[in-house]
């Protein structure tokens, strides 16, 4: 069995990831193919992702992809989370992670309508709501989820969660609605109503958004190319790893490895992780490299043992749900993580003794990023405690 050690996963991550900067990615599509999918939790994490990968990239570039040529397309999928995916990539989420997701979804939709007292029977209830809301959207209307909620009746009520008790919520039942319509592609995230760095998405249908909607993979087909994306952006990786970042079962991960071929290779201290057969070739060195990558970047985001690019750091740059904040890394590595003062400017704050080379690398990506956002500041509610120790007077 071939061994792939730490020194050459962080020479792939490099090269695979786009962020050593010989290995740029020419465009928005282009970077987020080399990543598989961006995450889109935060929406001004899609432009500093592609921004970290793409030399001279703007905010109209990844408007461009995104509501113009729609080559970008958000979705619903891995994790419940909401991700940026290649248009190419789609069928292969919907037959598979939006799928799973989407039958947890509309089980606990209708359970909570019950609990709602909204009606006997929520999935009775639910069927209406959704077919107003799409004889709503069609023919191109394009509204937010405060106006589907205004101008449907069907999508007025509110859910009281958990009443009385110290968790208990009262929140309107209308983004349950799309959430659901959304995870299963009928209608979709279209252009965003503020500025990128806020997310307000104008709803729209998706034949319409897409002009036409290819068929859903099957579910074991669906599984296999995401795990084939995955091999190539992140490979080698633990079949753990994979489970965690599709959000699948075992069985259907290791269902998706055997129909991909993939073959073994041992890592360092003493896991098994998977590559693709004709990926297996050593990877050249690569020059030593600084990276800023925002909230829930998906290189952070991409393993769930992290511990050869991650090292100690993990409690000061996760949150207690897995969130990552901000990170700076160095040759591979996470050494920090960065914030934004008062004015705009990026600061540092690195958690280790990086050497005067790392630290003026680093400061040039400071210098650039701020010269980027151009005194827009970036907010999240993923801070982390390295973050917050930072922006502390």
């Amino acid at each position: 069995m071939r061994q792939v050690d730490d020194d050459e996963r962080r020479r792939r991550l490099a090269r695979r990831h786009a962020l050593a900067p010989a290995h740029r990615a020419a465009d928005p599509e282009a970077a987020t193919r080399a990543m598989t999918v961006l995450h889109a939790t935060e929406a001004p994490s899609v432009y500093l992702s592609v921004w970290a990968r793409v030399d001279g990239v703007t905010v109209a570039d990844v408007d461009r992809a995104l509501y113009d040529d729609r080559t970008l397309v958000k979705q619903l999928a891995m994790r419940r989370t909401l991700f940026v995916f290649p248009r190419d990539l789609l069928p292969a989420a919907w037959g598979s992670a939006s799928a799973r997701v989407a039958a947890a979804h509309r089980a606990r939709l209708a359970k909570d309508v019950e609990a709602a007292g909204l009606a006997t029977d929520g999935a009775a209830w639910v069927e209406p709501a959704e077919a107003a809301t799409l004889a709503h959207l069609a023919g191109g209307v394009e509204r937010s989820a405060q106006q589907l909620r205004e101008e449907i009746p069907e999508l007025a009520g509110r859910l009281d969660l958990s009443p009385g008790k110290s968790y208990g919520v009262n929140v309107p039942i209308a983004p349950r609605v799309l959430t659901q319509l959304g995870v299963e592609a009928r209608i979709v995230r279209g252009r965003n109503g503020g500025h990128w760095r806020t997310a307000r998405p104008q709803w729209t249908a998706m034949q319409t958004w897409l002009g036409e909607v290819p068929e859903p993979a099957g579910e074991r087909e669906g599984y296999a190319e995401l795990v084939r994306r995955w091999l190539v952006t992140f490979g080698p990786g633990t079949e753990a790893d994979i489970v965690w970042w599709l959000g699948a079962t075992k069985g259907a991960v290791r269902a998706a490895l055997a129909d991909v071929a993939a073959v073994e290779v041992a890592l360092d201290g003493g896991a098994t992780g998977w590559l693709l057969a004709d990926d297996c070739e050593p990877v050249p060195t690569v020059e030593p490299w600084a990276a800023l990558l925002p909230v829930l970047d998906p290189t952070v985001m991409g393993w769930k043992l992290r511990d050869f690019y991650l090292g100690p750091h993990a409690p000061a740059l996760f949150d207690t749900n897995g969130n990552a904040g901000t990170t700076a890394w160095w040759d591979g590595r996470i050494v920090g993580c960065w914030v934004q003062d008062p004015d705009g400017v990026v600061a540092l704050n690195v958690l280790e003794d990086v050497g005067s080379e790392a630290r003026a690398a680093l400061a040039g990506e400071a210098a650039r990023l701020t010269d980027w956002l151009a005194g827009h500041r970036v907010s999240t509610v993923y801070p982390s405690i390295a973050m917050k120790s930072a922006l502390a007077p």
